[in-house]
């Protein structure tokens, strides 16, 4: 199982999902470093997103679309605010239209991801998002985040079976 945990602290406005993989954390890194790995993973297998900016570098940005089984499409933005390689990177995280521009009115997110050695060639990947607001953390909690990013993590051991 790939997601070990995940829970959802409402007073510190955070949901957490751990996850271990069997690889080294250098490999473990580059399914965020490389946009063509990131995007078999990013997203549930039913909505694959295709990354179309990639600019894994503080202050770079990434841009994607999701599409969905009936080709409807859910597009988002991340603005890195840290890269640490391979071990650490933190990025704003947000909805955009359908020209990839930012949504005023829906949340914005802080999301950081954490590599750690966790032995005998295993990587532990503990990814923290964190909510504006209670109100944001509910909102984004009832349009499916913690299912969908379960299952999106989930795609990475297959992604990593392939070398």
């Amino acid at each position: 199982m790939t997601v070990r945990d995940h829970a959802i602290d409402r007073d510190a406005l955070t949901l957490t999902f751990v996850a271990e993989f069997t690889a080294p954390v250098e490999r473990v890194w580059q399914v965020w470093a490389d946009p063509r790995q990131l995007e078999r993973w990013w997203g549930p297998p039913e909505w694959p997103a295709t990354f179309t900016r990639h600019e894994l570098e503080p202050g770079g940005e990434m841009r994607y679309v999701m599409t969905g089984p009936d080709g409807e499409t859910s597009a988002g933005w991340w603005r890195m605010t840290d890269v640490d390689a391979p071990h650490r990177l933190a990025f704003d995280d947000g909805f955009a239209d359908a020209d990839g521009n930012p949504v005023p009115d829906m949340p914005v997110t802080h999301a950081e991801a954490r590599l750690e050695d966790a032995g005998e060639g295993t990587t532990r990947m503990t990814l923290v998002s964190t909510f504006p607001s209670l109100e944001a953390l509910d909102e984004l909690a009832q349009m499916g985040m913690v299912e969908g990013m379960s299952s999106a993590m989930a795609q990475i051991d297959a992604l990593l079976a392939e070398g």
